[in-house]
This record gives C-alpha cells, sequence and structure tokens, in this order.
C-alpha cells in the first residue's frame, strides 16, 4: 500500500503472501483457528516453503491453529534450533552461521586523499546542510576520498552531521 495508507484488515493478507514468498520458513508461534497467521503458513505452504509451529496449551484457544498446524504435519519448534536444523539439511553448507568480521586494519585500503580534494569538498560545503552525495557530485572526487574528508572535518570540529546524511558547515 502507498505510504500514509491507514492498517485495514483485508491488507494483511497480501502483504502476508509476499513475507512468506521472501522466506525460507514460515513458524507460527500462536494462532486462533481463524487468524492471519493460518493464512499466512497456508501461502507458506502454496509457494513450497516450510511451515513450523510452535506448541500451545490445548486449553487456550489462542494456541488452537499452531496446535492444528502440527496435528497436520508441521514440525513441532521448541526453539531456533529446530529451525536451523531442518532448513540446513535442504540448504547445505549455504545455511550457517557467518564468520565474524575480522577487524584487524587492512593495509592500502586508506584512500588517499590530496589537499586539492580537501579544498573541492570544503568548497561544496556550507552553512545550510548538504546532501553528501551533491558535496560528491560538485567535488568530483571519489565517494570513499569525500568520506574521509568529512570525517576528517566532521573529528576536526569543522562541520555537523544533520539527518538524512546531510552535512553542514561550522562556523569559523
Amino acid at each position: 500500500m502507498p505510504p500514509g495508507t491507514s492498517p485495514q484488515a483485508r491488507h494483511f493478507p497480501r502483504r502476508n503472501r509476499l513475507i512468506s514468498g521472501l522466506s525460507l520458513g514460515v513458524v507460527v508461534v500462536e494462532a486462533a483457528l481463524r487468524s492471519g497467521s493460518l493464512i499466512t503458513a497456508r501461502f507458506a505452504l502454496e509457494q513450497g516453503r516450510d511451515v513450523f509451529a510452535v506448541p500451545g496449551s490445548p486449553l487456550d484457544p489462542r494456541a488452537q491453529g499452531s496446535n492444528k498446524l502440527i496435528k497436520d504435519g508441521a514440525p513441532l519448534v521448541e526453539n531456533a534450533s529446530d529451525v536451523i536444523a531442518a532448513l540446513a539439511e535442504p540448504l547445505g553448507h549455504l545455511f550457517r552461521e557467518p564468520e565474524p568480521p575480522s577487524f584487524a586494519p587492512r593495509s592500502g585500503n586508506a584512500p588517499d586523499t590530496d589537499m586539492d580534494t580537501r579544498k573541492r569538498v570544503l568548497a561544496a560545503l556550507g552553512p545550510t546542510p548538504t546532501p553528501m552525495d551533491e558535496i560528491i557530485r560538485q567535488s568530483g572526487a571519489p565517494v570513499p576520498q569525500v568520506r574521509a574528508v568529512v570525517l576528517e572535518l566532521e573529528l576536526a570540529g569543522r562541520i555537523h552531521r544533520d539527518p538524512g546524511d546531510r552535512v553542514s558547515l561550522l562556523p569559523a
């Protein structure tokens, strides 16, 4: 729906069809017998996605839908590792925890900014907040160099960062 559209019950199935289509699987945590969660689960099955269910008390009407999914063959989920194990098998090595990023400094990656670039970035700045894209365009310098100069100016207390990736020059 376009931005600003007020939420309406009839819009949720359309959104949920998109969500289930983008997902590898759907986990239903709590669902009454007539709930949007079951509609999403149905969409997921139609799209060939896995559907999982977290069991609930048989006395709780809010768990009747998820319990019915389990009766109908959905795998019972007690924790996240149950879902990961089920999805890891068909995806093989593609579905695993990513390696933590290395924070070791890399040599040769720091942008080399010359005085000319610094002058062009300063010339593009003013007291009015300017979008970073405009500063990059006006300076004609590569993005990493412009960002490095702007960071230098920020650390020196010469500029102010404004919302929306905008930058304004502070009075000297």
